[in-house]
Parts: structure tokens; sequence; C-alpha cells
């Protein structure tokens, strides 16, 4: 019986097929601004809101902001991560 990777309770790890912790984290660093992270974990909201709070704050909240949210995003575990912020769809850290 083939099984879906959406199918968690038979899978006792699915945050490794699928985790973007690495690439969220990485994006929020180095691209922080432009809120790039926060779309990747699909937060299209919360993106246009960080996008705006870009704007409006000249880049400075935002990269600081991005900064935190990498540094927290690596260093959660891939597991945390992942039942964190792409099953439990926390948006800001």
């Amino acid at each position: 019986m083939e099984t879906s990777k959406h199918e968690h309770w038979n899978n006792p790890q699915p945050y490794q097929e699928d985790n973007k912790k690495l690439a969220a984290g990485l994006l929020a660093i180095l691209l922080g601004p432009f809120g790039i992270h926060k779309f990747l974990l699909g937060y299209t909201k919360t993106g246009i809101f960080w996008l705006f709070l870009s704007l409006i704050s000249f880049a400075t909240i935002t990269s600081l902001l991005g900064l935190i949210e990498g540094i927290i995003y690596l260093t959660k575990s891939d597991e945390e991560f992942y039942r964190t912020y792409q099953l439990g769809r926390k948006p800001w850290f």
C-alpha cells in the first residue's frame, strides 16, 4: 500500500520530506526586508504586511526582524520548525 507524504500519522518523520527550515531561515537573514521567507511558508497576508512595513520603515525594522526570525528558524530542530511554522501555521516568531 503506497502512502502519501501528507499522511502524517503513518510516517513517523514527515518533516524531513518537505521541511522548509533551511530555505526560510536563510531567506529571512539574507533577504529579510522583502519578506520572501513569509511567502515561502505560505503566509501571503503576512508577507504583504511585511513588504508594507518594509516600505514605511525604509527596511530598518524588517531587516532586524528578518535577522531575528532567521536565527530563530535555524536554531529550532527540524521537527519543531515543521510543527510550528508549517503545520501550526504560526506566522510570527
